[in-house]
């Protein structure tokens, strides 16, 4: 058995993996950029080597420092986790040059499968179905126009490398693939270092579908069944879980099997994934082979009982696989939910800075949280926007969703946005309660970004009544103080009106055991609480039933958040609810001539300069934040009156770009 193993990456995974070693007794070594010296994986860790600056290029990608890290610390062994090099064949052979272990699949199976172009053709030979496309490297962007004209739009973009979401464009017409292609390769450059691109048929309506596999080098090959994997934005996984939904179990030991003979054709060792695309009549087509561990694996370990990072471990080791197919089974549900550092009320935009709370869900038996953060810490620009995986898990997928709902509204997060109202909006979606998903959902049911207003709470009186009462104990806090003249004490009313989304709701809110009473449109509504003036999570029940609800403060505004829902609330006595008719309201400052910057990243490129016309929706500028470009548009036609900053500069959140005339 190894005795010490240096993890090649940073943030969730290398802390996931250090605790799956530290259960055999094996030390861990970290590595860290100049970003990341005091990052959780390095404090977790037995042993940390600095290896670069923050820029992966300049640290993570970094091959040969990976290696000198692990000779000079004793390393037999490096765990690549995901991304980064955990596909890279000349990273593995290097490795074995060195007498280092690589706890992943051999070099021959990472160049056959791991490359996109590579593993198609392969599975074309092995009879397996795969969508139509150009099974070539693309030569430049007028190459993909060609392809992309002969297989008939809508097409996807792919880089042969890496994966994550990251290097990835769906095409309608030309302009947009030219213009995906120039994207897309940028991106795989950054994040893989290597920008080749090809092109297939985009298949309209698909429900993104992977069979997670693992072999030893003993021939032994299990299927660990499959995991959901619909629900994305912009390619990018948000919620996974496992079983599908969809399947039946004839289509599942058809896929599992398919899964296992292609691994087996290519003497594939260690855990890999095989993904596909299942239409509605549930063909399948085989998409892609990621030769590592999955981001999303942890709902397969929940319904299996197995740890995968023990067993790469154990089959890197040259131990045979403890479990064959039959020791496996589906048991219960389990549901994944991804964490970013996010802004979903600003189109997604990246969201950077330092944890000032970080408080996630206390797990137990039906909630995991796997993280690379802490209080405390800080998010940078340099490297993905994970903050963490929540993981719930029930007997059935009822009872997975309720836990998650649950799970979601007590992970606290403050000092960057999130994307936590986004996931609680998806778990109480209809469709998404029905099992009725595909790889376009998201898309089609928040076209225009994801706002307050798209998620209405399902019962607003789960949120008048907490917001009655945390005024209610505030203002009976208040009338305790002492020193207060003898006859003229403060006296609470019980009267008040909640103003929500202009709406006007009075109620009544008296005291009682435990907490108060509130009368509101004819109900008698029992909230109780321990909940006091300053705490971020409203913890109690609402006639018995249990509730968690965020609060954020600003003077008299309460801003709640509760399964997915928003509200500003404001509470006031009836007098001054009357009164509210004549207060003015100030008009927000016209930025309209400014080119403001969304959010905090590198500004990559202009495409124009001073003096310029520009149209409405042409291009103004590239930023680039956590890998991802985003590219800047015109909102309306204008000159270009002033740039103020020049190509590489690090911007702020609403810094000015340009001006207009």
């Amino acid at each position: 058995m190894f005795e010490k193993i240096l993890i090649a990456n940073r943030g969730e995974i290398a802390c996931r993996v250090i605790k799956s070693a530290r259960k055999r007794g094996i030390k861990t070594v970290a590595v860290y950029s100049d970003a990341d010296r005091y990052a959780l994986h390095v404090r977790m860790a037995d042993e940390a080597v600095q290896i670069g600056p923050s820029p992966s290029t300049q640290s993570y990608l970094m091959t040969e420092r990976l290696i000198q890290a692990c000779l000079d610390t004793g390393a037999q062994a490096v765990h690549p986790g995901y991304g980064f090099l955990s596909e890279n064949s000349d990273f593995c052979e290097s490795l074995t040059a060195a007498g280092i272990a690589f706890i992943g699949p051999k070099t021959r199976a990472i160049e056959a499968m791991g490359d996109k172009i590579t593993s198609k053709q392969l599975a074309d030979e092995a009879g397996v179905n795969t969508i139509p496309g150009f099974s070539d490297v693309l030569r430049d962007s007028e190459h993909a126009v060609e392809i992309a004209n002969k297989l008939g739009y809508p097409v996807m973009l792919k880089a042969t490398a890496g994966g994550g979401g990251k290097g990835m464009r769906v095409a309608s017409n030309d302009a947009e693939c030219r213009d995906g292609f120039e994207r897309a390769s940028n991106e795989a450059r950054s994040s893989f270092g290597d920008d080749r691109m090809f092109v297939e048929k985009f298949i309209e309506e698909p429900r993104h579908i992977e069979i997670q596999v693992i072999a030893d080098s003993h021939g032994n090959v299990v299927h660990l069944f499959e995991r959901e994997c619909s629900l994305q934005r912009r390619h990018q996984k948000v919620i996974e879980e496992a079983p599908s939904p969809f399947l039946d179990e004839d289509t599942r030991k058809q896929m599992g099997a398919h899964a296992v003979a292609l691994a087996r054709a290519e003497d594939y060792q260690s855990a890999g994934t095989v993904e596909i695309i299942v239409d509605k009549q549930r063909n399948f087509y085989f998409l892609e082979m990621n030769t590592r561990l999955q981001v999303e694996h942890p709902v397969t370990e929940l319904i299996t009982g197995v740890d995968l990072v023990e067993l790469m471990i154990r089959v890197a080791d040259g131990e045979k696989l403890p479990v064959t197919q039959a020791d496996l089974s589906i048991n219960g549900w389990a549901i994944e939910s991804r964490v970013y550092a996010e802004d979903p009320f600003r189109n997604f935009l990246p969201s950077t800075g330092r944890l000032v709370y970080y408080r996630p869900p206390e797990e137990d038996a039906h909630v995991r949280v796997d993280t690379g953060v802490f209080e405390g810490g800080e998010v940078s620009m340099y490297y993905d926007p994970m903050i963490a995986k929540l993981i719930t898990y029930g007997a059935d997928r009822k009872e997975a969703i309720s836990h998650m709902c649950s799970a979601l509204d007590r992970f606290l997060i403050r000092g960057v946005s999130s994307n936590l109202s986004f996931l609680s909006a998806l778990m109480v979606h209809p469709r998404f309660v029905a099992g009725d998903m595909s790889t376009n959902m998201i898309g089609e049911e928040y076209p225009d970004g994801f706002h307050p207003a798209d998620t209405p709470h399902q019962d607003p009186t789960i949120m008048i009544s907490v917001a009655v009462f945390m005024v209610r104990r505030y203002r009976d806090r208040a009338a305790r103080i002492e020193g207060q003249v003898h006859g003229d004490e403060r006296c609470v009313p019980a009267d008040w009106v909640v103003v929500m989304n202009d709406e006007h709701y009075p109620a009544t809110v008296v005291p009682a055991s435990g907490g108060y009473d509130v009368e509101f449109e004819g109900k008698s509504i029992a909230v109780r609480s321990e909940w006091e003036f300053g705490e971020y999570i409203f913890q109690g029940t609402i006639n018995g039933k249990e509730v968690f609800v965020q609060v954020e403060r600003d003077q008299q505004i309460y801003r709640l958040f509760h399964g997915g829902s928003q509200a500003d609330v404001f509470v006031v006595t009836p007098r001054a609810a009357e009164l509210l008719q004549y207060m003015p309201v100030k008009a927000p400052p016209d930025m309209s001539k400014y080119l403001l910057s969304p959010m905090p990243g590198l500004l990559v490129s202009l495409a124009v300069k001073e003096g310029d016309k520009v149209n409405a929706g042409e291009e103004l500028a590239v930023l680039e934040a956590m890998k991802m470009e985003n590219t800047l548009l015109a909102e309306r036609d204008g000159v270009v009156a002033r740039i103020n900053y020049e190509p590489g500069v690090n911007l702020a959140v609403d810094d000015k770009i340009m001006e207009f005339e």
